[in-house]
């Protein structure tokens, strides 16, 4: 069984919350769930990331049972590229929304079997014994400086341009989507967030935190969104726990709102 929780909070120094979040089961009992970053500035913002992932959802629920391997990993993929279809010809059509743009970090599970699909700086992780690992890699300037060695590991958290994106969805009428399997075995645990947490929040805490199994995945969603907070709170926070427990693995079947 996947027990999934969301949560999300404007934090201490945003007007409005740019953020789109929601995990939950499609018509078919798919698992799927999607944390969108908006950028743009308020209504450009909020309004990307609430298209995408309007659009994702509305192309992902009406798929069919039983898909496998590559058939779940190319919908999840056309669902994301979808999604930058419509956004990018919201922006295209309307001077206010000029050059608005989204991050997407998103997964979509056959039992506790899927894709994660991602562009941005919205990260998942996986966390075991409450040690996580990053599955994604930010498409931002400076881990492009890291990755070429022009600057090291200390200076990724503080560098002047740390938010600069070098792919975002939205933004241009092509994209690439990175897309990676993904497997939970019984105890584990799928953490999807925007860089609202885990720019304040350290891989350490998140894994531990995420990793409390003797409270409730509701109460280590808030705790994980109070750190945030509590370090600042200046950006957007979202978060999705995914959690694989016990032996079965079918989601709970789920009205959509």
């Amino acid at each position: 069984m996947i027990r999934t929780v969301h949560a999300s909070d404007i934090g201490r120094v945003r007007s409005v919350n740019e953020d789109s979040v929601w995990i939950g089961a499609t018509r078919h009992g798919y698992t799927l769930g999607i944390i969108a970053d908006g950028m743009g500035g308020h209504q450009a913002g909020e309004t990307a990331s609430r298209l995408a992932l309007e659009t994702m959802r509305n192309n992902l629920d009406g798929l069919e049972p039983e898909l496998q391997d590559e058939a779940l990993r190319d919908a999840l993929s056309a669902a994301i590229l979808e999604a930058n279809s419509t956004v990018f010809r919201e922006a295209s059509g309307d001077d206010k929304y000029h050059n608005m743009g989204t991050t997407v970090v998103a997964v979509l599970l056959n039992g506790s079997n899927g894709y994660i699909g991602h562009i941005g700086d919205s990260r998942a992780y996986l966390i075991k014994d409450s040690a996580p690992v990053q599955l994604t890699e930010d498409h931002t300037l400076v881990n492009e400086l890291f990755k070429n060695g022009q600057i090291s590991v200390e200076e990724l958290d503080n560098h002047p341009r740390r938010n600069v994106l070098t792919r975002a969805l939205g933004t241009d009428a092509e994209v690439e989507v990175d897309i990676a399997p993904i497997a939970l075995l019984p105890g584990e645990i799928l953490l999807l967030c925007s860089d609202g947490l885990s720019n304040f929040v350290t891989n350490e805490h998140l894994g531990k935190v995420a990793g409390i199994h003797e409270i409730s995945l509701e109460e280590r969603a808030d705790r994980l969104l109070q750190l945030a907070l509590l370090a600042g709170g200046g950006d957007n926070i979202s978060v999705a726990l995914l959690e694989h427990h016990g032996e079965a693995a079918v989601p709970e079947t789920k009205e959509w709102d």
